[in-house]
C-alpha cells in the first residue's frame, strides 16, 4: 500500500500519511505507515486521511484527472467487404460481480456484523492484515481464501469491529470500486472513468506509482462521501531506467508519454472515511 491523500485536493497521492489511530484525528502527510498499534484507535477521518495499508504512507487523492479510427472499403460491389481495423486499445477487465460501494454494508456506520450477516459468518473472518514494515493491523477479511473475492475491511473502533475506515482491494480481487474502478485499468481506462487526466506521484522503490489528484475529474467525489486512493504498477516489460527516472517525490500527470510508456495498471485500490 502506498501514500495519502490530501483533503479536497488529496493532492499528493496515497502518500499522505494515514495516522491510523482510534483516538486521534489522522494527519496528511507524506510518510511511512503508522505503526499496528496506532492503526487499532479510533481515529477522526477526513478528507486529509491517508488511506494506505500497505504503506500505510499512500496519499488518497483529494481532487484527482482524459485521453480516443478505421475505413470500410469494398473489395468486389456485392460479394466482399474489408473488415474494419482492429482498436490497438487494450480491453478493460471484465466487470465485477462485487461492487463496494460506500452505502449499506459499506457504509461508514457499518460494522462487522453486518458483514457476516451478509455475506454468511463462514465467509467473513477477523484478523490481522498487512500494515506496512511487517506491521499487522486487524481487521474483517471477507472470503479469506478466495484470492479473487477477498476483500479487506479496516475498522475506525477495532475493538468492537465498527465504523468503516478503510476497504482494501488489491491482489486478484475482481471487486469493484465506486466509479467503476477495477484492478488492472490502464491509464487510458482509468482516465476515461475520471473524465479527465489527473496527476500521480513517480514510482518508488518498489515501483509503485499513486495518484496524488484526481484533479477535479469525476472520481474527485465519490457518492456516499468516501474517498479513492489509486496504486499502479509499471509493466513488468518497462525498462527499469525509464520507470526508476520518474522520482516518486514528483508529480507527473497521466497523459505524460513517460508514464505511458511504461503502461503502469491500477494494482491496488483504496475506498476511505
Amino acid at each position: 500500500m502506498h501514500e495519502t491523500w490530501n483533503g479536497v485536493a488529496l493532492a499528493a497521492t496515497l502518500g499522505l500519511a494515514l495516522g491510523l489511530t482510534a483516538t486521534a484525528p489522522l494527519s496528511a502527510q507524506q510518510g511511512p505507515r503508522a505503526a499496528a498499534p496506532a492503526l487499532q484507535t479510533d481515529p477522526t477521518l477526513n478528507s486529509e486521511d491517508q488511506l494506505a495499508p500497505s504503506q500505510i504512507q499512500q496519499r488518497v487523492p483529494a481532487a484527482v484527472a482524459e485521453p480516443t479510427g478505421g475505413s470500410h472499403t469494398t473489395a468486389h460491389p456485392a460479394t466482399h467487404t474489408a473488415a474494419a481495423p482492429r482498436s490497438t486499445e487494450p480491453k478493460p477487465p471484465p466487470p465485477s460481480a462485487h461492487v463496494v460501494a460506500c452505502t449499506g454494508i459499506f457504509s461508514k456506520e457499518s460494522n462487522h456484523l453486518r458483514l457476516a450477516m451478509t455475506f454468511d459468518y463462514k465467509n467473513v473472518t477477523f484478523g490481522d492484515v498487512d500494515a506496512d514494515s511487517g506491521a499487522k493491523v486487524k481487521a474483517s477479511i471477507v472470503f479469506p481464501n478466495d484470492p479473487k473475492r477477498r476483500l479487506e475491511v479496516w475498522w475506525s473502533n477495532p475493538a468492537d469491529r465498527s465504523g468503516t475506515y478503510l476497504i482494501d482491494i488489491k491482489g486478484k480481487s475482481t471487486w469493484g470500486a465506486p466509479g467503476g474502478m477495477r484492478l488492472g485499468l490502464n491509464l487510458v481506462q482509468l482516465e476515461k472513468l475520471n473524465k479527465k487526466p489527473f496527476k500521480l506521484k513517480g514510482f518508488d522503490k518498489n515501483g509503485v506509482a499513486t495518484v496524488s489528484d484526481w484533479d477535479g475529474g469525476a472520481l474527485a467525489s465519490l457518492p456516499g462521501g468516501c474517498k479513492s486512493g489509486v496504486s499502479l504498477t509499471a509493466d513488468p516489460k518497462a525498462s527499469a531506467d525509464a520507470v526508476s527516472a520518474m522520482s516518486a517525490d514528483k508529480e507527473y500527470s497521466s497523459a505524460d508519454p513517460a508514464v505511458r510508456s511504461v503502461k503502469p495498471t491500477v494494482s491496488e485500490i483504496l475506498i476511505g472515511y
